[in-house]
């Protein structure tokens, strides 16, 4: 299993543009084979934080969601429209 943490900080004028486009890749990967979780979390904190919380059942999943058009059209908009996006990948 392959879990990726992905922490976004976003201004606020650009929170409800991101927060809207990982919601629709969050729909679209979780219709994926191999997906075991895709969930997103807003800090109730700080507004600025958002948190993806992604597990794939295999390396090979993993792969294979990153090649998707859903992947290659989203995230670079989410990367575009945010201050800071840090990817943490952990096996387990």
């Amino acid at each position: 299993m392959i879990r990726i943490n992905v922490e976004i900080t976003v201004s606020e004028q650009k929170r409800a543009k991101v927060l809207d486009n990982i919601l629709r890749l969050a729909e679209k990967s979780r219709k994926e084979t191999g997906c075991a979780g895709y969930e997103i979390f807003e800090n109730s904190t700080r507004p600025e934080s958002l948190l993806i919380l992604e597990t794939w059942e295999s390396p090979e999943a993993l792969a294979a969601h990153e090649q998707t058009e859903h992947f290659t059209t989203l995230v670079p908009i989410t990367h575009e429209n945010s201050e800071k996006m840090e990817i943490k990948k952990f096996s387990f």
